[in-house]
């Protein structure tokens, strides 16, 4: 047990390395739905590495940090912003923003709308495929 815990807090030292990067990159908003003036958490997109990667690693507010911890709690047009998070410029933002609206589209006309008009680059998507929510 204590070479779990070991190992979690060295995944969480190297992921405050990657702060002052993310937050630059970010410009200090969460990645996802544009929230600023927000607490942010660093959000691995999974399947994740040994070692944490800053082009796989977002900062998300602690809303949408929330909903990717529990999908099944996404609902609501609330989360309409994903429809231009998924065409984002950064391969991880938009396969976040693809899961999350996939897991929406279950419940949501808007985003199964959304979706039949995404196209993702095929490593893209494999990689949105790879471990769904």
């Amino acid at each position: 047990m204590a070479k779990g815990y070991e190992l979690h807090q060295a995944r969480m030292m190297a992921l405050q390395g990657l702060g002052k990067d993310l937050a630059r990159r970010a410009k200090s908003k969460c990645e996802i739905t544009g929230a600023a003036g927000v607490p942010l958490l660093a959000y691995e997109v999974p399947p994740v590495g040994a070692e944490p990667e800053l082009d796989r690693t977002l900062l998300v507010s602690h809303e949408c940090h929330e909903m990717l911890e529990h999908p099944q709690r996404l609902a609501g047009r609330g989360w309409q912003g994903l429809a231009e998070a998924v065409w984002s410029e950064m391969p991880a933002v938009q396969v976040v923003a693809w899961r999350m609206l996939s897991e929406l589209a279950k419940r949501e006309d808007w985003a199964r709308e959304v979706l039949e008009e995404v196209f993702l680059d095929p490593e893209v998507e494999e990689w949105a495929r790879a471990e769904m929510l």
